[in-house]
């Protein structure tokens, strides 16, 4: 057994990972959405945003949003090649939404954080019409926003369920992804000195008349917020979780049942304590993981070819075959740089971003030895 396990590690060892690109920048890049079909976006510092049609063999640097050369841009969600919507992050008004429809020769400003003590943390698209946008807390709840029109407009979502301890409570803003998408809406991931909680709707009765706007799905069902905690992070300002990921139940792809989150201390990258967390009931229960990732991450994915998920961050990046309960190492492969598996922010498969511009791909083949 011995034998194998060694004979493992080195066909893990061996498996390239990530082909670094050329990015026409040094902007700090935290957003990134692969739409397929070789089609990407990414965003970051500086109101940078950059946009691929072939892979990433060609990064294009778009025109920067009127007024937005000093912004942040932590998130990005796209459409397909030509339509993508652009979230920056900051206090107040310097939290903001621009879509561009042409291939991002403009862009357009359509919604502006209405909160002076605000911030945004993740922008997420449901689907072609609806959107969630999550913020900090203001007013003890945290700020979620919808919409059903491609982003165009969007509404404040108000209930009771959001509500969060002052000053101890947040969502990071770290790789847009603190969010993950159900069945009839969505769920988010906090962090703090509170703790590190997992919000999520629960579906009620049929409300009919009695149903606002604010609190009831499309079907006419009101929605009610619980929150389960997420054994993620020390309680401390700066940790939690930073990244939740979903896989679909393989039985019934409408329910979705197993959930990973990531995360940890950002100021100790190094530390590998309370890193991850897993739930096979979506969310009611989470479990730590057995073998946590090799230190602080700041995003997770689930590469449904391999049935692998994959979590980079500044020190390493870890795999797990097993639903997030064991993680393991994936180092550079011969011909890789030496670097290859660190300094990396935020994952949307196959692609990956950081610091200075940095973006790379995951070959095809990296992650199909976890299947043999």
């Amino acid at each position: 057994m011995r034998l194998l396990s060694i004979l493992f590690t080195l066909t893990l060892s061996a498996q390239a990972q990530w082909t670094i690109q050329a990015a026409a920048t040094t902007a700090d890049l935290r957003g990134i959405d692969s739409v397929g079909k070789g089609i990407a976006w990414a965003s970051g510092t500086n109101g940078t945003v950059l946009r691929t049609e072939d892979g990433g063999y060609l990064w294009q640097r778009c025109t920067v949003p009127p007024g937005a050369e000093k912004l942040d841009f932590r998130g990005i969600q796209a459409f397909d090649e030509n339509t993508a919507i652009v979230m920056s992050s900051g206090k107040g008004d310097l939290s903001r939404l621009y879509k561009t429809n042409d291939g991002c020769q403009t862009w357009k400003l359509v919604f502006t954080n209405p909160d002076k003590d605000g911030f945004w943390d993740a922008l997420a698209l449901h689907n072609q019409w609806n959107g969630f946008l999550l913020g900090d807390p203001v007013g003890g709840s945290f700020y979620l926003a919808r919409t059903e029109d491609k982003g165009e407009t969007w509404t404040t979502q108000q209930n009771p369920g959001l509500y969060a301890e002052a000053d101890a409570q947040g969502a990071f803003a770290a790789s847009n992804s603190s969010v993950a998408l159900l069945v009839g809406g969505i769920g988010f991931a906090t962090g703090g000195a509170g703790g590190s909680f997992f919000y999520h709707p629960i579906l009620m009765q049929a409300c009919g008349d009695a149903c606002s706007e604010e609190d009831s799905n499309r079907d006419g069902k009101k929605n009610v917020w619980e929150r389960t905690r997420i054994p993620v992070g020390n309680a401390s300002e700066e940790s939690g979780v930073f990244s939740l990921d979903f896989r679909c139940n393989p039985e019934n792809w409408r329910a979705v049942k197993i959930l990973v989150a990531v995360g940890g201390d950002y100021k100790h990258p190094d530390s590998s304590a309370r890193t991850a967390a897993f739930t096979l009931d979506q969310g009611e229960t989470w479990t730590a993981s057995t073998h946590p990732p090799h230190g602080y991450r700041s995003a997770v994915a689930f590469d449904d070819a391999s049935n692998t998920w994959i979590t980079v961050g500044p020190n390493g990046t870890d795999i797990s075959t097993d639903n997030g309960k064991n993680w393991r190492a994936l180092k550079p492969g011969p011909g890789d740089a030496p670097d290859a598996d660190q300094h990396w922010n935020a994952l949307s498969l196959p692609f990956v971003v950081g610091p200075h511009g940095r973006i790379g791909l995951l070959e095809p083949d990296a992650l199909k030895a976890k299947t043999q």
